[in-house]
């Protein structure tokens, strides 16, 4: 399965998956526990920082959030007018700090490791109906569609481009999304085909 993973040997890629998926969530916890706007911005540098200790580019760091920056931009626009500015940067910078920290562990973990790390720790959730394997396929699905969907949402940005709807966000939106669900069900019909059985 193609997935983001850049190879390196730097102690970001040595870290084992299991403290990096601990490290994110504690990371993405506390982020919506700071309210100060400066703070916010320090804690972006350090992530982009990051990067560079990790061997990747500050392009690489930018292709996290090249995605969605129109949507950022929406929500920006949107707590700007209805609450404040103050407001409507501390979000998009919480969300912000969010995909660069989850582009780090996806750049530097190979996905078959973090679904192994993550399938083993969750056996003990066994005896209350929760199936690891399903968990696993959950993500390891996710992953999957995120550089597909970059892809998709590139090609569909530039055929609108030439139709001059660049700048229309449902011109955009509603092809990607029929997109993603017309790969959705291509994959489940191929699950079925194969008899994939997670138990």
């Amino acid at each position: 399965m193609h997935d983001l993973y850049r190879p390196g040997n730097s102690l970001f890629h040595r870290m084992h998956a299991g403290h990096k998926v601990l490290c994110l969530v504690f990371a993405g916890s506390t982020i919506f526990l700071v309210s100060n706007l400066i703070t916010l911005i320090a804690a972006l540098v350090m992530i982009t920082f990051c990067y560079r200790l990790a061997g990747l580019s500050l392009s690489d760091a930018y292709q996290q959030l090249r995605p969605v920056v129109v949507v950022l931009l929406l929500i920006l626009i949107v707590q700007g007018l209805i609450h404040s500015w103050t407001l409507g940067f501390t979000v998009i910078a919480r969300f912000a700090f969010l995909l660069l920290a989850a582009g780090l562990l996806t750049l530097t973990t190979r996905v078959s490791d973090m679904i192994t790390t993550i399938e083993s720790n969750l056996h003990w959730l066994r005896p209350i109906g929760v199936n690891p394997g399903k968990v696993s396929l959950a993500i390891s699905l996710t992953l999957r569609f995120i550089p597909v969907m970059r892809r998709v949402t590139t090609e569909v940005r530039e055929a609108q481009k030439v139709r001059g709807l660049e700048r229309n966000l449902p011109a955009l939106a509603i092809p990607v999304i029929t997109r993603m669900l017309k790969m959705s069900d291509d994959i489940s019909d191929a699950l079925d085909a194969r008899g994939y059985d997670p138990h």
